[in-house]
């Protein structure tokens, strides 16, 4: 499954019968699992219909971070995301990409 950036943010937690999306690196993970985490009041309700890489490779919550850019990452940050990367390998299924 291929979801645009726009479609994939239909997926964010605020409609009961749709899973809940987080994309990492592109890929899409579903973290329904997780809802308690991403889903609407969750500590990472921000997350959820978008590509989080930037926000989770800078350990951020703030709304600009949210986003699938890498650009002017430390190594140090792109050490984070991969790690979290293994994270949600572990614990979620991916379902699909996001269209570039």
């Amino acid at each position: 499954m291929e979801l645009t950036a726009q479609q994939l943010s239909e997926y964010n937690g605020t409609d009961p019968s749709k899973p809940i999306y987080v994309a990492v690196k592109g890929r899409i993970f579903d973290v329904t699992n997780g809802k308690s985490f991403y889903g609407p009041g969750g500590s990472y309700a921000m997350f959820a219909g978008k590509d989080a890489s930037r926000a989770l490779a800078k350990m951020s919550k703030n709304d600009e971070d949210v986003s699938p850019s890498l650009d002017g990452l430390s190594e140090k940050e792109i050490g984070v995301l991969n790690d979290w990367e293994k994270k949600f390998e572990a614990k979620y299924p991916v379902v699909g990409r996001v269209a570039s």
